[in-house]
């Protein structure tokens, strides 16, 4: 067999289902048979034309699957093996990866710097949406799945759990912290596992939905607050005293949710970004105290790496997390384009939607 099925995109609002030669598989590469893979909001941009990528590009990055082929430079790893891949495979050769920070690898261009460097799955080479997907760098980016755990319950660790999880860390949460977490969707409702796992002694979750609002105590929220009933800063400057919360997720990627997660920090606390921002912000000055409130703003792009994903995987196969929970709906691949119609209109309570190429 040398030709596969691949969604890829062809022009803003249109993502289509169509036959593309498998790739060869260079020294370093590694082709993995894909079992499962999802769609995430950031290929719902690209599917409006949102995010800018290249016409044909199979979209996708959130691979889980078997080893087909690998390349004769990558050692420790055998064909048939199940394993995953970070949404950020990069190759830690840049400065950037050597500096520490894996998601920005390759971010340095000649015409200066280029945030997100290291995502390349369905932004600058071919995806995951499709029957196999090309990994490069494989050595770096190759992560085993241990035995017993299901697709599903590892399919948030490329992307959504990595990405959440690293908003709880920027976060700085120490054991006893009350934190609040702005928006439950898969992202928000990871950065709550998250922020359990990192010994939060009381978790505020906010949301418009009741039902994401009771998968949040699922994964560890203490109290609930549907912005939709309550007045979300007042409400939660009423549980802490007044004093405020030591740290704020914030998740959507709103003006709205950015300024409340600000209002309700005490002097001193940080405020983690995970939302990905279409305008831009504004800081009111009485929120952020005139700049004298001794506090940080931080951001985070999804870590990546064989050994993110080994220390997420080894979260799931602890039992400390369920992430099985936001897996809402399963389809084809062949079926695709009315997935991305589900997702992108967020109907029927779907979280996240599983994708089986076979």
């Amino acid at each position: 067999m040398t030709m596969m099925k691949a969604a890829v995109f062809v022009a803003p609002g249109r993502i289509e289902l169509v036959d593309k030669p498998i790739p060869p598989v260079g020294p370093n590469d590694a082709l993995v048979r894909i079992t499962t893979t999802t769609i995430c909001g950031t290929d719902v941009h690209i599917l409006k034309g949102e995010y800018p990528v290249a016409p044909g590009l199979t979209i996708g990055h959130e691979p889980v699957g078997i080893i087909e082929k690998l390349g004769s430079n990558v050692q420790g790893y055998q064909e048939g093996q199940r394993v995953i891949a970070g949404a950020i495979c990069p190759s830690f050769n840049s400065y950037a990866s050597q500096d520490g920070l894996s998601s920005q690898d390759g971010g340095c261009t000649c015409h200066g710097y280029k945030p997100m460097g290291g995502w390349r799955f369905g932004n600058t080479i071919d995806g995951t949406q499709a029957e196999y997907v090309l990994v490069p760098d494989a050595q770096a980016n190759l992560a085993p799945v241990p035995d017993g755990l299901s697709d599903e319950q590892v399919l948030m660790c490329p992307d959504i759990m990595s990405t959440g999880f690293a908003g709880a860390e920027a976060a700085n949460i120490k054991i006893g912290d009350i934190v609040a977490v702005f928006a439950q969707g898969p992202i928000g409702l990871c950065a709550t596992a998250g922020a359990k796992l990192r010994g939060a002694s009381m978790i505020i979750a906010i949301d418009g939905v009741n039902e994401r609002l009771q998968i949040a105590r699922q994964l560890g929220a203490d109290v609930t607050l549907n912005f939709r009933e309550v007045d979300v800063v007042d409400e939660i400057l009423k549980l802490t005293g007044g004093r405020g919360v030591d740290a704020a997720i914030e998740a959507l990627g709103t003006q709205t949710t950015f300024e409340s997660a600000l209002r309700v920090l005490k002097p001193g606390g940080t405020l983690s970004s995970l939302g990905v921002y279409s305008s831009d912000l504004v800081i009111p000055l009485g929120a952020f105290h005139a700049g004298l409130g001794d506090n940080k703003i931080v951001t985070s792009l999804c870590p990546g790496g064989k050994e993110r994903m080994r220390r997420l995987l080894n979260v799931v196969a602890s039992g400390r997390v369920d992430l099985g929970l936001l897996v809402t709906h399963e389809y084809k691949l062949e079926q695709i384009v009315e997935a991305y119609d589900l997702f992108g209109h967020q109907r029927d309570g779907v979280l996240k939607v599983a994708i089986k190429p076979f």
